[in-house]
């Protein structure tokens, strides 16, 4: 069974909608409890940095994230805010403190705003890593949905597992064991975001 957390800054009902397309029990996560009956994570977000991280304490969800996570071992997937969450820091109105699960910081496109608009909206391709675990199987020159105007920096390129170029290059998925994260929105990239999916819950 797959846990959605609900922290109250996720786009819940696309990401179960896919799951069910693929035919994988999943379920919302309301209360952090409910993670314990859980095999697999996804910790969806939509919204500002600071905000999700104050829900995520308030809701008593990070003691419970980290013993299902980091004590157990059982994969998660952050997407878009959710894997920007996992980075130690973000820029984002201010600087704060991220879950610190990857050495990374959270920042800002630093691009010309004439040429490429921010946010980045739309569809862009992905260059997977050759060994990805969520890209297993697909190949290159695939197109993912991206809305974000902040994007993590790794500081141990080894974890990147895609890339993805707007303006400058960026992370577009991250794998760290049991870890991962997707800057792009796999539940609304259609047949490849739910190739994505399929592979978080069968490879990882």
């Amino acid at each position: 069974m797959i846990a959605i957390v609900d922290y109250g800054m996720g786009n819940l009902r696309s990401v179960s909608k896919a799951l069910d397309l693929l035919g994988f029990k999943n379920a919302v996560a309301s209360e952090p409890e409910a993670l314990e009956n859980a095999e697999r994570i996804i910790l969806p977000g939509v919204g500002a940095f600071g905000d999700a991280m104050d829900n995520l304490r308030e809701g008593g969800w990070i003691p419970k994230l980290e013993n299902e996570v980091l004590a157990k071992r059982k994969p998660l997937l952050g997407v878009c805010l959710g894997m920007q969450l996992l980075a130690e820091n973000s820029s984002e109105n201010g600087k704060h403190d991220g879950l610190g699960w990857i050495k990374a910081g959270v920042r800002r496109f630093e691009i010309d705003e004439k040429k490429f608009k921010v946010p980045h909206v739309g569809w862009n391709d992905v260059t997977p890593s050759e060994n990805s675990r969520l890209f297993k199987g697909m190949g290159q020159g695939k197109a993912f949905y991206f809305v974000h105007s902040y994007h993590a920096v790794c500081k141990d390129p080894k974890i990147v597992s895609a890339t993805c170029e707007y303006g400058e290059l960026f992370a577009a998925a991250i794998e760290k064991d049991n870890v991962c994260g997707t800057q792009f929105h796999p539940e609304k990239s259609q047949k490849w975001g739910l190739a994505v999916l399929r592979n978080f819950v069968t490879n990882v």
